[in-house]
């Protein structure tokens, strides 16, 4: 039997796809191997508060998010109603795991700037905004989306036989908020670079442009890819930058937690996991 080249194409950006998020999933089983004693530490030694809580959800998410798209990718989905909820889905944990990662950086963001409660609340209600708008634009998107089988035998998974470009909105949203956070780190650390010499401030603003840097260079991919690709090809780096920024986030406030146990030169008045710390110290 011949296949037509759309179909061809199809195929091959599904199998492409299908790499991606088994890669996606062996990087996080390693990391989460390679970290599991310090992890554990933090764990059993830290107290319990809500920062806390946002680190154990940001970090074990991304393990719901691989399960799903394992699944949409390896299963034998003929029901497009039943992909087409795994896709809800699958954009639903994404986007939730993306917000609970920059929550953290906000909350750097709070603490490099004094714990300005004016710079909380304005940074607070903007990303309200993004979020409310991401998940409209996410939803209505999806909602109607078109899933078949591929017409080549071997091929197994959910296949979205229709693309829609709205879904680089949302990524243009994370990265203006990102630019936002970055060039308020940067006014911050210009302001103090010489008047503060605490060793946690300077690995603060480190981890906060590290993070924007990475979290930036995702969006603008995925803002192309969204614009310029088809098929599988067009949405396959997007759950990619959520486990990146998961893993990203969790590793340095673990970094974080660790510099303020004892033994560690850094000054803090309140335990690190609730990403507190004392700009000028005799």
């Amino acid at each position: 039997m011949e296949y037509s080249s759309d179909d061809i194409a199809a195929a091959r950006s599904f199998q492409f796809a299908t790499y991606i998020y088994t890669s996606m999933a062996t990087f996080w089983v390693y990391d989460y191997a390679c970290s599991l004693h310090e992890e554990w530490s933090f764990l059993l030694q830290s107290h319990w508060n809500r920062v806390k809580g946002l680190y154990i959800a940001t970090r074990y998410l991304p393990f719901i998010l691989l399960t799903t798209n394992l699944y949409m990718n390896f299963s034998q989905n003929e029901n497009p109603d039943r992909c087409r909820v795994l896709a809800n889905i699958d954009s639903g944990i994404g986007m939730v795991s993306t917000i609970f990662s920059e929550c953290f950086f906000i909350l750097r963001t709070y603490a490099l700037w004094d714990n300005n409660r004016i710079l909380l609340a304005a940074m607070a209600s903007t990303f309200f905004a993004f979020i409310v708008a991401s998940f409209t634009i996410a939803f209505t998107t999806t909602a109607p989306a078109a899933y078949a089988a591929s017409a080549i035998p071997g091929i197994t998974g959910c296949y979205q036989s229709s693309t829609s470009f709205q879904l680089f909105i949302p990524f243009l949203l994370l990265f203006a908020f990102e630019l936002a956070l970055m060039i308020l780190t940067l006014i911050r650390a210009i302001q103090s670079w010489r008047t503060n010499t605490n060793r946690l401030y300077v690995v603060l603003v480190n981890h906060n442009i590290s993070y924007y840097a990475c979290g930036l260079l995702f969006s603008v991919v995925n803002i192309f890819t969204s614009l310029l690709l088809q098929y599988s090809y067009h949405s396959m780096l997007h759950d990619f930058q959520f486990i990146i920024l998961a893993v990203l986030a969790t590793r340095m406030h673990l970094h974080l937690w660790q510099m303020g146990q004892p033994g560690h030169s850094s000054l803090v008045d309140i335990p690190m996991s609730d990403i507190s710390f004392v700009h000028s110290m005799p």
